[in-house]
């Protein structure tokens, strides 16, 4: 209860009354009346029958449930999504939990091939789907978060119970300002002290340090490493008769070089680098995607040279990257960075465009990302980009360590860590 008491203090900080009460009726209805669905309690027989219809017309090799309540059409297109797309196409069929907030399933709805977006919350469809799932002699999963904090560790055991095998994905630093409250959640912290006191869960992990973090704990077996990615030939495909608002295009048209950045724009995130870049007068700096906390609003006021444009869809958001001259990550150094794979390093390359980075362990990594150690070196990796940005051996190492990291080979890697058992 502290922890959702928390968590509300935090979503009225960060959107205010009117938008806090707005987010409360829609979080009373989601996790709450929608538990009780009228429409699954008298046709029953029905939601029987339409999950035995999925379970029998898919071809796929086993089930996997994705139980990390992230949500599938929210704002920012990350991991979750992308993974679950690619273990659909590797002969899973994923039963992927939605956030009734952002999705509008009450229900079970059907995505694409083998992935169905499905309402956990709801209590008798989750019953009807575990009792049909009972039936089917095939290797059964439930994947999940290490940032999830819904789930309970009975929930958990429940699943192990029914034949399931377990899934980890241990994918930040556990931080409470990741989870958006003031102390990490109990479940948080259950499940990571579960998974690291039994070996036969698999766990993937997306950064160095979160590695080191497991072999320490419990050795390297049932382990591998699977950094975020790309979907890279998404990123290839531009759309140029893409029709940008005015503000964009004022600043496009501006004599400036173009430096961007979209993501969640949170405490980590260097505000006083990006006034530092800002006062050479040299940049127009475009920041796209959400305030992830009060961040922002309290390091930004009118600075001349920043742009926020708020969010932008996925589907249209590399149309905005596309026009940048360099593209940037200008996160502070702490525990939450050390442990960080950021998703958007490898969507710059594939876009090749010149990437500038503070000195991020996960980004050291690549030969095409540019790493500014400090203030006055992150400007000069800037000044040093600009050139790269016509080297066209620069251009195809980008293009190079793109293709490297694309979504699929960072799916592989799960299945063939699972399929050693099946």
């Amino acid at each position: 209860m502290k922890e959702k008491i928390s968590k509300l203090i935090n979503v009225y900080k960060k959107y205010g009354f009117v938008g806090f009460m707005k987010k409360l009726k829609a979080y009373i209805i989601a996790n709450y009346l929608d538990k009780i669905s009228f429409k699954v309690l008298f046709h029953q027989k029905k939601y029987h029958q339409i999950i035995k219809e999925i379970l029998d017309n898919n071809i796929y090799d086993r089930i996997i449930i994705w139980r990390s309540s992230f949500g599938y059409n929210v704002p920012l297109f990350q991991r979750p999504q992308h993974i679950a797309n690619n273990l659909a196409q590797e002969k899973c069929l994923v039963f992927y939990e939605v956030t009734t907030m952002t999705d509008k399933v009450k229900t079970i709805k059907k995505h694409t091939k083998n992935i169905y977006l499905t309402n956990f919350n709801n209590i008798l469809l989750n019953k009807i789907l575990m009792q049909e799932l009972s039936k089917i002699n095939k290797p059964k999963y439930i994947e999940l978060y290490s940032t999830d904090w819904k789930l309970s560790i009975n929930d958990i055991k429940n699943y192990l119970n029914n034949g399931f095998k377990m899934i980890y994905e241990y994918i930040d630093h556990l931080s409470p300002e990741l989870a958006g409250t003031k102390n990490l959640p109990q479940n948080i912290i259950d499940k990571y002290e579960y998974v690291m006191q039994n070996k036969d869960i698999y766990v993937v992990v997306t950064a160095d340090l979160l590695k080191e973090d497991v072999i320490k704990k419990r050795g390297s077996k049932n382990l591998v490493f699977s950094s975020n990615g790309v979907d890279y030939e998404f990123f290839k495909h531009l759309d140029s008769n893409y029709v940008f608002e005015p503000t964009f295009t004022n600043i496009i048209k501006d004599n400036k070089k173009l430096v961007m950045y979209y993501g969640a724009l949170a405490k980590w995130f260097d505000y006083d680098l990006l006034k530092e870049i800002a006062k050479t007068n040299k940049y127009n700096i475009v920041l796209l995607g959400i305030k992830y906390d009060e961040s922002y609003d309290e390091n930004i006021h009118d600075e001349k040279n920043i742009y926020f444009l708020g969010s932008k869809d996925y589907q249209v958001l590399k149309n905005y990257a596309n026009k940048a001259d360099i593209l940037i990550i200008p996160f502070k150094i702490n525990d939450i960075t050390k442990s960080t794979s950021p998703v958007k390093i490898f969507e710059y390359m594939a876009l090749k465009k010149p990437i500038v980075t503070t000195d991020l362990n996960e980004c050291r990594k690549y030969k095409s990302v540019l790493i500014g150690k400090n203030k006055n070196d992150f400007l000069k990796k800037l000044q040093e980009a600009e050139k790269l940005s016509k080297d066209q051996k620069y251009l195809d190492l980008l293009d190079k360590e793109a293709k490297e990291n694309d979504w699929r080979a960072k799916t592989k890697a799960i299945i063939d860590l699972i399929k050693v058992d099946e």
